[in-house]
């Protein structure tokens, strides 16, 4: 039989306190407040790679750096190029206009950046073993997508592709290939410039390449340079195309339509070079001026054909929104 002043020592020697004791500092600890991270210090691997794309883009516009000024001395000199001064910025916008896509740099793919840097290495050199000036600035495009992939791995790329595709287009098309498919493209402007010169009154024959207005000679290739115009109505299609959210048939509807509208464009550049020639400014001065200042306005016209084409699709195919009757009626019976 246990006496009282027993079974006050027993309580008092109980394991019972020390076990609330110590759930109590444990839910002490669960409430106290964390401690906030400290911002001052970034991730030293994304630092690293920050540091070493950097370095790269450095020494890649350092080495690109005559390339660029060759480039931009073709884009002031030739009309038909002056496209070029508007690649950049416009890659620069549809990074912009991607930007709800944005991966970040959480990743990173050494291996990748350093093929895509040999694979720029190695155009250069053939560019410059067997001058083929237009490998150099095509080599532009892998060098970037180097930088990109050190900085964010294949998140990033995925994200700026269309941008690093689009540099292509600052780059001169090849002698041999620009000869080779002007002279096709010259003879159909020239038949369809003809036929609107006639059906605007006009005494317009054509003598090969060459349009008889008159006592006007109007040489196509002066007045129009074939195929390099029609490589800056693609840019603009592939900007209506990255730019534009629509349906993929709409997109490839309007990738169909770019040589008609490139050819309408040409067309269209002879037929006002002529008119404006024989009725309000005769001369080579004036031709001459009148030829610049067209190129200008026939990119213009082909942005409001493709504006026109793409109205057309809207009217011709109307959404129609498919509404979910089920759904509707679960959601009124809660």
């Amino acid at each position: 039989m246990t006496t009282p002043t027993a079974s006050r020592h027993a309580k008092r020697n109980s394991p019972l306190p020390r076990a609330s004791q110590r759930r109590q500092h444990a839910v002490k600890e669960r409430l106290a407040p964390v401690p906030a991270p400290n911002k001052d210090s970034p991730d030293k691997a994304v630092r690293g790679r920050v540091f070493f794309a950097t370095v790269l883009l450095v020494c890649g516009i350092w080495s690109y750096w005559p390339s660029l000024v060759n480039l931009v001395g073709i884009w002031s000199r030739v009309v038909d190029y002056a496209h070029g001064f508007f690649v950049i910025p416009l890659a620069l916008y549809f990074l912009w206009v991607r930007r709800d896509r944005y991966p970040g740099c959480r990743e990173s793919s050494p291996l990748l950046a350093l093929a895509f840097l040999c694979l720029s290495l190695a155009l250069r050199h053939v560019g410059d073993a067997f001058y083929f000036a237009f490998l150099d600035g095509w080599s532009l495009v892998p060098w970037a997508a180097s930088v990109c992939a050190l900085l964010g791995g294949r998140p990033l790329l995925r994200w700026c592709w269309p941008s690093l595709l689009f540099l292509l287009f600052m780059v001169p098309l090849p002698f041999s290939l620009e000869n080779n498919l002007s002279g096709p493209l010259q003879r159909v402007a020239t038949v369809l410039s003809t036929q609107a010169l006639q059906f605007l009154g006009q005494p317009g024959f054509a003598e090969g390449n060459v349009i008889v207005l008159g006592d006007q000679r109007l040489e196509v290739a002066q007045a129009c340079s074939g195929l390099r115009l029609f490589v800056g109505i693609v840019a603009l299609t592939y900007a209506y195309v990255v730019v534009l959210r629509r349906p993929l048939w709409e997109k490839v509807a309007l990738i169909a339509a770019a040589p008609a509208i490139a050819i309408v464009s040409n067309a269209a550049r002879i037929v006002v070079t002529g008119l404006l020639c024989r009725l309000l400014l005769p001369g080579p001065t004036a031709r001459a001026w009148i030829h610049d200042g067209s190129g200008w306005v026939m990119i213009l016209l082909a942005a409001g054909l493709f504006w026109l084409w793409l109205r057309y699709l809207k009217l011709l195919v109307k959404e129609e929104e498919v509404m979910d009757m089920m759904a509707v009626v679960k959601q009124c019976r809660a």
